[in-house]
């Protein structure tokens, strides 16, 4: 019998067996020739994955969390202005960080479940001079998406430095960061790059580049100053050893197939693919009498899925029972809302049969929460659109 239940939150994801292979090898030094042509390897994939063929990528040990502090530490300094577009709890948190460095920092929120109105932050960019503006592409609390294309075009128009938390997106949903002037683009190795938790990913344009350049003051990060990394990571590129800190030998390597497996599925292949996984995703919960989070599908992620529990259905109760029968979601994380959704991962090496496996679950939960629905509704919606028989 099977003991291993799917793991559908927003990351960590399921991974692909030759990727945990690569993370399971045994470990070489991190200035040994085949390691130095490895790492190397990873970072020319990272523009392809990125779109973004002139970047200066960085990977680096740690977070998700890690790349932002890195983004922010790099590119303000004390009194300078930022704008924060927020769709939920992870653009929030470019307020406190950005104010850690001394940034007046200007928030544009929007209600819950809504994407950014670029016609206010263009009103906003009208009124007052800002330095940097960040958006998040998916923002893993709420599963809002936000078009990057406006936000570059708007960062380009105006001289604004563009950050783009691409955590929960980069890997699954469209992003063509050069062709779209964003600034910087970061994620997270466990989200849809595909590698276990432990490094924090990102990719700078010139334009980041040459602003940091022309600071008057240090970097107040030490770990993450480009300053330290940017060395190592050329001299990688040009297959020479550098040293800064100790890369996680191991999780670059996986991070390296795992890209050179993205780019050979193809990126539009694989943006298609996410984009039908989260529409299948939402019509089952729709046919389940499910709401959701995001107020339209025209702004929802494909890279996972915030559905609204029905009235009577006890969210610890519905978790448990879900697990039991195969999958594990994650409770909600907004902290407005956090009792009256759950968020379901589906990026990544997530295929069909995983979908529909998750979607039986959701459908054993809410058997017994004791709610009324048709039994197979939600997997039969799944299956029709996985199958192209519906749009």
């Amino acid at each position: 019998m099977k003991d291993r239940t799917l793991l559908m939150i927003p990351g960590p994801i399921e991974f692909e067996p030759a990727v945990l292979q690569a993370l399971g090898a045994p470990t070489t030094s991190h200035v040994s020739p085949d390691f130095i042509d490895a790492f190397g390897n990873t970072l020319e994939r990272m523009r392809g994955v990125w779109r973004a063929p002139s970047g200066q990528p960085f990977v680096i040990a740690g977070s998700g969390t890690l790349a932002m502090d890195i983004a922010g530490a790099n590119l303000i300094e004390p009194g300078d202005r930022a704008l924060v577009l927020s769709t939920g709890v992870f653009g929030d948190r470019f307020e406190d960080l950005l104010g850690r460095y001394g940034a007046e920092v200007t928030v544009l929120r929007f209600p819950i479940g809504e994407t950014v109105d670029f016609e206010r932050v263009r009103a906003e960019l009208e009124a007052c001079s800002y330095k940097l503006m960040t958006a998040t592409h998916v923002d893993t609390s709420t599963a809002v998406r936000v078009d990057p294309r406006p936000f570059g075009r708007l960062g380009r128009e105006y001289g604004v430095l563009t950050i783009l938390d691409g955590v929960c997106s980069i890997g699954g949903e469209e992003l063509r960061q050069e062709e779209w002037g964003i600034d910087v683009a970061f994620t997270a190795s466990q989200k849809a790059i595909g590698v276990p938790p432990g490094l924090a990913l990102l990719v700078a344009s010139e334009t980041a580049l040459d602003a940091w350049r022309r600071r008057t003051t240090p970097v107040a990060n030490y770990y993450g100053d480009w300053g330290k990394w940017l060395p190592v990571m050329r001299a990688y590129e040009e297959r020479r050893a550098a040293y800064f800190g100790t890369p996680a030998v191991n999780h670059v390597v996986a991070l390296g197939v795992s890209l050179e497996r993205i780019l050979a599925e193809g990126m539009d292949a694989r943006e298609r693919r996410h984009e039908r996984l989260g529409r299948a995703c939402r019509a089952a919960c729709r046919a389940l009498g499910l709401g959701a989070v995001p107020t339209s599908d025209a702004h929802a992620a494909n890279t996972l899925s915030a559905p609204r529990y029905p009235d009577g259905v006890d969210p610890p109760v519905f978790l448990k029972a879900a697990r039991s029968a195969g999958a594990i979601f994650a409770g909600g994380l907004h902290p407005q809302i956090s009792g009256k959704y759950f968020r379901i991962g589906h990026m990544g090496a997530t295929r069909g049969g995983d979908l529909l496996a998750a979607i039986g679950a959701i459908e054993s939960g809410l058997k017994a929460c004791g709610y009324a629905f048709e039994a197979g509704a939600g997997v039969a919606v799944a299956q029709a659109v996985l199958l192209g028989c519906t749009k």
